[in-house]
């Protein structure tokens, strides 16, 4: 039988709700969540790094229900399951939302949601493009992304309109990052973005040129997690070794997720707050971007 760290009963109230009054007044919901891991390192040391601290995770639940309001509990239970497996430790978690003040119209005791969601790699997947009709071109690519099997697309930032780096004179780009959870191995995932690229029409003749859409694999795992790739190789050099010096992928990237960190160096002290890499980068050539219900 797999281990379990089960945290029962959060409560908090929040606006989550379709009808008017309930985004308003608010009410009471009730969160479980349940952790599949490995807790035998943690048994044997007694050590908390070798666990989940259950802390943090109720904290990740209040800061959820108490947060920006949803229509529907299905995508509160889904933010929460996707906060946990932020966790590397953990293997698989069960959410499940109560709304016990829920406009029924009818006696009941409880209306819940339960979603189960399996960790994988996390990986971040930088979108570019300068050519053609380039805000669709981006639409395309992210739902082409999230039809891919083994890819589940957990979040996507705005779009940044960009200045070119490097190469010739070229037009100005639009930029977006997808974060995802991958059971793909890398060099899988690789081959898949190009055959994205080349559903789009990339060519790669001239290196740093215009393009139709460029989609680049950042990172694969959490840095310090178990599932990170750490690679040298010339065909997937991971993470992509100039991630560290590119505004226009980290400012999409901390977008899509504010508390995302870079390995920037071999060992422990090597991991970054992409925040703080962020700031000690000239961001004047990037923008804003077109919204994508716009396009």
């Amino acid at each position: 039988m797999a281990d379990r760290i089960v945290l029962q009963g959060v409560s908090a109230r929040g606006n989550h709700g379709v009808l008017d009054f309930e985004k308003r007044d608010g009410q009471t919901f009730v969160v479980d969540v349940t952790m599949v891991c490995d807790l035998e390192p943690a048994g044997r040391t007694d050590a908390l790094a070798a666990t989940v601290n259950y802390a943090d995770v109720a904290a990740d639940v209040v800061a959820r229900i108490t947060g920006p309001s949803f229509d529907l509990i299905e995508r509160l239970a889904e933010v929460i399951a996707d906060d946990v497996l932020r966790h590397d430790l953990v293997d698989r978690v069960e959410v499940v939302v109560h709304k016990p003040e829920a406009p029924v119209g009818q006696p009941f005791t409880d209306v819940q949601v339960r979603v189960e969601r399996d960790n994988a790699a996390h990986v971040v997947i930088a979108l570019g493009t300068n050519l053609g009709d380039r805000g669709q071109t981006l639409v395309d690519a992210v739902a082409s992304l999230t039809a891919l099997p083994g890819l589940t697309v957990t979040s996507v930032s705005d779009i940044v309109a960009t200045d070119p780096v490097g190469g010739p004179e070229q037009p100005e780009y639009l930029n977006a990052v997808v974060v995802a959870r991958s059971i793909l191995y890398p060099h899988d995932l690789l081959a898949e973005l190009h055959r994205i690229e080349a559903d789009h029409g990339r060519t790669r003749e001239i290196r740093w040129g215009a393009r139709t859409l460029d989609l680049d694999l950042i990172q694969y795992g959490q840095p310090g997690g178990h599932r990170e790739v750490v690679s040298d190789d010339p065909a997937l050099t991971l993470p992509h070794p100039r991630a560290r010096e590119r505004a226009f992928v980290l400012v999409p990237w901390s977008d899509a997720d504010p508390q995302a960190t870079l390995r920037v160096d071999p060992g422990a002290d090597g991991i970054r707050p992409v925040a703080d890499l962020l700031a000690d980068l000239d961001r004047s050539g990037v923008r804003p971007g077109p919204r994508w219900e716009q396009q």
